[in-house]
């Protein structure tokens, strides 16, 4: 059984006790969620899709901790004009792990 979930504008295909990584959550550590933007249910070769969610489908996760992704560095220049920009940026995450989802 899995299902794909919507969070923080991107999509997750996930099964029951799977670890992911996504946007950064105002949750937490240790507390339960329910995300009911499930797109699709697969369960014993049974497809639902929704339109554009489905009904009274969930998943429960819960919080594993927070963090930081590792640094992008945006470097630009402009050759011979003594022009250099060096930026860096780590993407703050919440790392989930699924515990059920409710069909």
């Amino acid at each position: 059984m899995y299902a794909i979930i919507e969070t923080g504008g991107k999509q997750y295909k996930v099964q029951q006790g799977d670890c992911i990584k996504v946007e950064k959550l105002d949750v937490a550590e240790g507390q339960t969620l329910d995300i009911d933007k499930v797109l699709l249910l697969a369960k014993d070769g049974d497809i639902t899709i929704g339109t554009p969610f489905v009904n009274g489908a969930s998943v429960t996760v819960k919080v594993l901790g927070h963090g930081k992704a590792d640094k992008v560095i945006a470097f630009r220049y402009k050759p011979k004009k003594n022009i250099r920009v060096k930026r860096g940026h780590r993407q703050p995450y919440t790392e989930l792990s699924v515990e059920t989802i409710n069909a």
